[in-house]
C-alpha cells in the first residue's frame, strides 16, 4: 500500500490502537485491579438514588430487565451502564453506590460510585427531583470515603489508592435539559443568554474539577455532553419531523469546545495530563446518525416509553417495551441501551483523539502501569 495514501495512515492508527490494547490486556492480569470512582448524573448513577426520597429513580421494572439478576438496580439502563462496562474492561469489580450498606471493609478498596440522577453542575439543576446528591455533596462524600479508607489501611496507603485510581465524571446535560430549557422562560434563561450561560457553567465546572484534583484525583475522565437534542424525550416534545432539537444541540455545540479548552488549560496549569476529555457527542452521534451501521433498527424511538418516539413520561411496567433491547440505541426517553453503552465504552478504550484526548483509556492503563504517583 502507498504510504502516502491517507487510508494507509488511517489503517496504521487503527492497528496501533489495537496493538496498545492487546499489549495492555496481556499486562493487566499481572497488575492489581485499579480503584475506580464515579461522579455525575443518571448516565452513571448505579443506585444511589434508591436510598433517597426522590422521583429520579430507576429501581422498578422494567429497568434492569437485562441486568445479570434481571432486577432493577437503580441504573437507568436495561442492563449495565457505562461505569459497569468500564470496570469490566479494565478488570475491576463493579463499584457499589456510595450509599449502599454493602460498601464497607475490603469492598471500599474497589472504589465507589457517588453519582446521583438529576444533578448538574449547578445546585439549582434538577430542583424538581428534590432530594438528590448534588455535586458538591458527592465531593464531600468522597472526602468521607477517604477517611473511612484511611481508618482501614492507613492514611498514606489511602492517599496512594486515590492517586492511582481512575475517576469518571459526567455532568452538564441536566444543566440544559433540567434547568435552562426545562420550561419556557426558565429562571436561568431569563438571567442569561445561552452563550453567557455556557460560560457560567464552565466557570462553575472549573471549581468542581479543581476540587477533585485537590482531593487526590490524578486521572480524571471528563465527558462532554452528548447530543441531548436527539434524545427521544426531546424529539417527542420539540421535533415535528424527527429532526434533533436545534436549540439543545446548539447548547452542546457551545459547551463541549469550551470544556475541552478548560481541560487543556488545567492540564497546562498542573503540568500533567490529569484531565482526559471524552467526546460523548461524537461517541453517540456515530450510532444516532447511522443506527443501521451499528446494528440498531432505530435511534429515534426509545425501547421503553410511551407517546411519540416512546419519549414521554417515565419507563414503567405500563410502558411500551421492545422485545429486543439490542436493536434500540435508546433504552428509555433519555438513556442509551446497554448495547449502545458498550459502543461508547469501545470509544473510551480504543478511540482516536477525535473521541479521547489526549489519549484513550487503553493507553492510559498501559502508561500508568509503569508510573508511580
Amino acid at each position: 500500500m502507498d504510504q502516502n495514501n491517507p487510508s494507509f495512515f488511517f489503517m496504521s492508527s487503527i492497528f496501533i490502537c489495537h496493538l496498545i490494547f492487546f499489549t495492555w490486556t496481556i499486562l493487566a492480569p499481572q497488575a492489581e485491579a485499579r480503584p475506580f470512582f464515579v461522579f455525575g448524573d443518571s448516565l452513571v448513577d448505579n443506585g444511589n438514588n434508591n436510598y433517597l426520597l426522590t422521583s429520579a429513580r430507576a429501581d422498578s421494572p422494567p429497568y434492569g430487565i437485562d441486568y445479570p439478576t434481571h432486577r432493577a438496580t437503580g441504573r437507568f439502563s436495561n442492563g449495565l451502564n457505562i461505569p459497569d462496562i468500564i470496570s469490566e474492561r479494565i478488570g475491576s469489580e463493579p463499584t457499589l453506590p456510595y450509599l449502599s450498606p454493602e460498601l464497607n471493609g475490603e469492598r471500599l478498596l474497589v472504589g465507589a460510585n457517588f453519582a446521583s440522577a438529576g444533578i448538574g453542575i449547578l445546585n439549582d439543576t434538577g430542583i424538581q427531583f428534590v432530594n438528590i446528591i448534588r455535586i458538591f455533596q458527592q465531593l464531600q462524600y468522597f472526602e468521607q470515603y477517604q477517611q473511612r479508607v484511611s481508618a482501614l489501611i492507613g492514611e498514606e496507603q489511602a492517599e496512594r489508592l486515590v492517586n492511582e485510581a481512575l475517576i469518571l465524571i459526567t455532568l452538564g446535560g441536566n444543566d440544559f435539559v433540567n434547568n435552562y430549557f426545562l420550561v419556557p422562560f426558565s429562571a436561568r434563561s431569563r438571567q442569561f443568554t445561552l452563550p453567557d450561560y455556557v460560560v457560567y457553567l464552565i466557570s462553575e465546572y472549573r471549581k468542581i474539577l479543581l476540587r477533585l484534583y485537590e482531593l487526590g484525583g490524578r486521572r480524571i475522565l471528563v465527558t462532554g455532553t452528548g447530543p441531548i437534542g436527539c434524545a427521544p424525550a426531546e424529539l417527542a416534545q420539540r421535533s415535528r419531523n424527527g429532526e434533533c432539537s436545534p436549540d439543545l444541540n446548539q447548547a452542546t455545540d457551545l459547551f463541549n469546545p469550551q470544556l475541552v479548552q478548560l481541560l487543556n488549560n488545567l492540564n497546562t496549569q498542573i503540568g500533567s495530563n490529569v484531565y482526559i476529555s471524552a467526546n460523548a457527542f461524537a461517541m453517540n452521534m456515530d450510532f444516532i446518525s447511522d443506527p443501521q451501521a451499528y446494528g440498531f433498527v432505530t435511534s429515534k424511538v426509545a425501547c421503553c416509553g410511551q407517546g411519540p418516539y416512546n419519549g414521554l413520561g417515565l419507563c414503567t411496567p405500563l410502558s411500551n417495551l421492545c422485545p429486543n433491547r439490542d436493536l434500540y440505541a435508546f433504552w428509555d426517553p433519555f438513556h442509551p441501551s446497554e448495547r449502545a453503552n458498550r459502543l461508547i465504552v469501545d470509544r473510551f478504550m480504543l478511540g482516536s483523539n477525535q473521541y479521547m484526548n489526549p489519549m484513550n483509556l487503553s493507553t492510559i492503563m498501559l502508561l500508568d502501569s509503569t508510573t508511580t504517583y
